[in-house]
């Protein structure tokens, strides 16, 4: 046991026979961790974004809503009445009547 480990501190497990195993795995390691570092990486930017995104959402809902409002007052006749009678348009008195044209054959 205590050789195993003299072996270990001496490094004498990358030069043996057996190194190229050993090699494999020593360059394997590093690669995975940098891929995990990377998708770790990735992972927090995404939820970045996400978090960003969720919030111009709300507050394109918010200005949506207020514009909703807004447009619902702007809607309304006595609104309506009140911006056109600075033209000189007031509402009509007397209800609209309606209007039948004959044909010669004499249908409706």
């Amino acid at each position: 046991m205590a050789a195993k480990i003299y072996d270990i501190l001496k490094g004498s497990f990358l030069t043996n026979d057996d190194a190229f195993k050993n090699w494999r795995f020593i360059l394997f390691a590093p690669f995975l961790a940098i891929i995990m570092i990377y998708t770790g990486h990735s992972y927090e930017k995404k939820v970045h974004q996400l978090a960003a995104l969720k919030e111009q959402v709300t507050e394109l809902h918010s200005e949506y809503t207020d514009l909703e409002r807004r447009l619902m007052f702007l809607q309304m006749e006595s609104t309506v009445a009140l911006k056109i009678k600075s033209k000189g348009i007031a509402p009509a008195q007397n209800p609209p009547q309606k209007i039948i044209i004959k044909n010669n054959n004499g249908d409706n």
